[in-house]
């Protein structure tokens, strides 16, 4: 007696011989089918039952009556992966790639709180440098910076350093929502397509521009509670930027000189930095990106790059430009940063710390009666390094963030070496 099945069913065709129909007594002939015949367009995959065994190819099913072999429960794990390797080795996959996704997620929040916490002081004593008209000292090396943030934060504490660090997440998010608000409304493009064209480019400007318009009085607040000092100032909340930032274009709020420039003067000089700022690096960035896309590429190519290296490849090149963008629009745009710095405190009754002594407190007095008379009068009285002031901040800040991506660097390759 045959069994139900022949022993070569493979699921798409008969290999065995021929066998009687069931039902028709032998009536009619058995009919045979080579396992060359084409029969993909009527044989489906059965389901999978429980308590039945899926048949794969190459595999044959049990003689009738007997007991199927025991198989785990756990179907994909009988299946080849491709290139010959084993269930395990799909589960080391797949951790291996959780963690590639776990250490992009870190080594990019390692990046923003390297930009946006850590280096907040730097920012801080940056600032009151280039405000301070007063200052004989203008600290252009990181060596007198140190010194510096030493004796403030011996004399004031760690909160002189750290000062108005939630407004400056404020600036950003208002800055960032208006941009998506202006670009939701109007047909001003966000982002600027491959097969760009120079209207294109031109209305992605104006975005631009009209963003930061719109952020203009708010940053400036933020200014105030990074250069004002701690000896005099009252402990404010977390939204006083928003509301400062409000009052300063309805007139209202805290009392200011006749000094003070309407903004209608400072809009010029805020948006010319922030569209040179935007420009400058992200020239700089697809420069960066463009040259180390290359040489990862020609790495490949000599098929000499690592698996370790193909991984770090995936994420540090955009992080490298990031920070070189950065670095370069800073350091060109330094002297404009200073002239835009004094006009939007000019007049705002702001008192600073001497940066001279490390104690003591300076008001701001300026008298300028615009963006040419600043520019000339710093030149006139302070010379040509009197732009710089500060700028040994900018040193130690970039040089902390090139540390911690180093640092990140390493572990990353350590973790991803000893998952490998």
């Amino acid at each position: 007696m045959h069994p139900r099945r022949p022993d070569g069913f493979d699921g798409l065709g008969y290999r065995g011989g021929a066998r009687d129909e069931q039902g028709f007594g032998g009536a009619f002939p058995a009919r045979s089918f080579s396992s060359g015949s084409d029969l993909s367009h009527w044989v489906t995959t059965p389901p999978d039952i429980p308590g039945s065994r899926n048949l794969h190819w190459g595999e044959k099913s049990p003689p009738y009556g007997a007991p199927a072999p025991s198989t785990p429960l756990e179907g994909p794990a009988e299946e080849p992966f491709p290139g010959g390797s084993s269930g395990g080795g799909g589960v080391q996959g797949q951790s291996s790639e959780q963690l590639n996704r776990f250490a992009g997620f870190g080594i990019g929040l390692a990046s923003l709180f390297t930009e946006n916490v850590l280096a907040h002081p730097c920012i801080v004593l940056r600032r009151q440098c280039q405000v301070n008209y007063h200052a004989r000292h203008y600290h252009l090396t990181p060596f007198t910076v140190i010194n510096i943030m030493y004796s403030f934060n011996k004399t004031q504490g760690p909160r002189a350093l750290w000062k108005g660090m939630g407004s400056t997440f404020i600036v950003q998010g208002v800055t960032l929502g208006a941009e998506g608000i202006i670009s939701e409304f109007t047909p001003l493009p966000r982002e600027i397509s491959h097969k760009w064209n120079p209207k294109q480019i031109g209305e992605h400007l104006l975005l631009k521009s009209l963003t930061y318009m719109v952020a203009m009085p708010f940053y400036s607040a933020s200014l105030i509670e990074t250069v004002q000092s701690e000896i005099i100032r009252d402990n404010t909340g977390i939204l006083e930027c928003v509301k400062e930032g409000i009052g300063r274009v309805m007139g209202l709020g805290v009392p200011h000189s006749k000094r003070l420039l309407p903004l209608l003067s400072l809009i010029f000089p805020t948006v010319l930095h922030g569209v040179l700022h935007y420009i400058i690096s992200s020239a700089i960035q697809k420069f960066v990106l463009l040259i180390l896309k290359r040489k990862t590429y020609s790495s490949h190519l000599a098929e000499s790059t690592s698996p370790v290296q193909s991984m770090l490849d995936a994420y540090f090149p955009e992080l490298i430009a990031n920070f070189a963008a950065s670095l370069c629009s800073d350091v060109i745009l330094y002297p404009l940063e200073t002239v835009l710095h004094r006009l939007h405190i000019q007049g705002t009754r702001t008192i600073i710390d001497n940066t001279d002594l490390g104690y003591e407190v300076l008001p701001i007095n300026t008298q300028y009666e615009g963006m040419r008379d600043c520019i000339n009068t710093i030149r006139q009285e302070e010379g040509m390094l009197g732009f710089y002031k500060g700028f040994g901040a900018v040193i130690i800040q970039y040089t902390l963030h090139a540390a911690v991506l180093q640092i990140t660097k390493i572990i990353y390759s350590t973790l991803l070496q000893n998952s490998v």
